[in-house]
This record gives C-alpha cells, structure tokens and sequence, in this order.
C-alpha cells in the first residue's frame, strides 16, 4: 500500500507507474492566446519549463506576461511515461506539476520569466506549496537549455538573500536539465480561463527578486 506519508518522497525510479506509449491528446490551440501549444515553435522563440505548485495559478501568470507566445501546463522531472493526473498525484511517477512558458527574446528576456517564477511561489517549502502537500507541488527550474543555468543560478542566488533577509529558510528548488515534459490533459490547459473562480493556490512571500544578473 502506498501510503499518503510516501507522497512527500520522491519514489525511486524503480518503483515508479509504468505508463503508457501514447501521449495524453491536448488542443492545438491555447485557449486564450489562439496560438499553438504544441511544437514546432517560431524559430526566434525560447522556452522555459518551471515547476511552482498546482500548475492551474502558475500558468495564468506566464500567459498574461508581455513576450510570452504560448503556455501549457504539463508534467515534468519524473519518470513515468504519459502519467495521468491521477497517477501523478499519486507520487507514484516523480514528476511535478509544471509550466511550459514560449516567448520572445526581443521582447522579454529568461531572467524576466525566472523574475515570475520566483516572486510568485514560496521556494522553500520542499514537497509543498502552501496547503498542497507531495512531490507534485515542489518548485523547479527545468533547464531547456544548458546557456539557462548562469541565469538560474544567478537569480536563485540574489533571491536566496532577499529571502534570507526577510526570515525565509533557503531555497529548495529542484534545478535539473529538462529530460521530458508531458502535456496534461485538456481540461487542465489554461484551466483558470475557462473556469475563472477556479481553485488557485499559488502565493508568493512578498518579496522582490532583482532583475538582471548583477542587479
């Protein structure tokens, strides 16, 4: 038996749901921005993949940035093929509850979307956010490129002491090459657009984290 304890380990890779072959069907298109959600992307776009809490809450802020092309929310860091939902709540699969963030360099750089990613989570509470408690709710930087990582660990750094400074433990952010991301299930996608009173769950600490890697 699996027990609701276990559920704030990481279950071993060994021990984890076998999955499935085939992916979970999503929509082609966002449902608020019209564009798709799925590559292939322009060619002058980038992408970020960030874990911070119920994926509903984080999505709805990348979405609503300037420069940003595309969102979706999905599942990434585990290992468990295709997991459902389900599966993934289980903390049976590894992964946590994730945002795929497409933008445009030219009009909003990486350290703006780590700026997002940082002010608008608590990133050191381990296996939780807030009231939701397993390995799904835990914060992650999932780098989709290695020339990312000087940035994250840059901002993780200038954020670490403003946290520090305001009484806050240190960051527990799991930052990590991304190996797979898996689109969650259609009604999962832009979720707090098509319900809007839906349940969000995200809260930052209040702090400000600088822009800029000598800010």
């Amino acid at each position: 038996m699996f027990l609701l304890g276990s559920k704030s380990r990481m279950v071993a890779p060994e021990d984890a749901l076998p999955g499935r072959r085939d992916p979970i069907p999503v929509p082609d298109r966002h449902f608020v921005l019209g564009t798709p959600i799925k590559p292939p992307f322009p060619e002058n776009l980038q992408t970020a993949v960030v874990g911070m809490g119920c994926f509903w809450g984080a999505e709805r802020v990348f979405w609503q940035a300037p420069g940003v092309y595309t969102t979706a929310v999905g599942y990434a860091g585990g290992y468990t093929p295709n997991p459902t939902y389900e599966e993934v709540c289980s903390g049976r699969t590894g992964h946590t509850e994730a945002v795929l963030v497409v933008f445009d360099p030219e009009q909003t750089g990486y350290e703006e979307i780590l700026r997002l990613f940082w002010e608008n989570h608590d990133p050191t509470q381990g296996m939780r956010q807030g009231n939701d408690a397993g390995t799904q709710y835990r914060s992650a930087i999932y780098l989709t490129d290695e020339s990312q990582r000087a940035a994250v660990e840059a901002s993780q750094a200038l954020f670490g002491e403003r946290l520090k400074s305001a009484g806050y433990g240190e960051i527990t952010t799991e930052v990590a090459p991304l190996g797979e991301f898996y689109y969650a299930e259609d009604y999962h996608q832009q979720y707090l657009a098509k319900v809007p009173n839906g349940y969000c769950g995200l809260g930052g600490t209040g702090v400000s984290c600088p822009i800029g890697l000598n800010a």
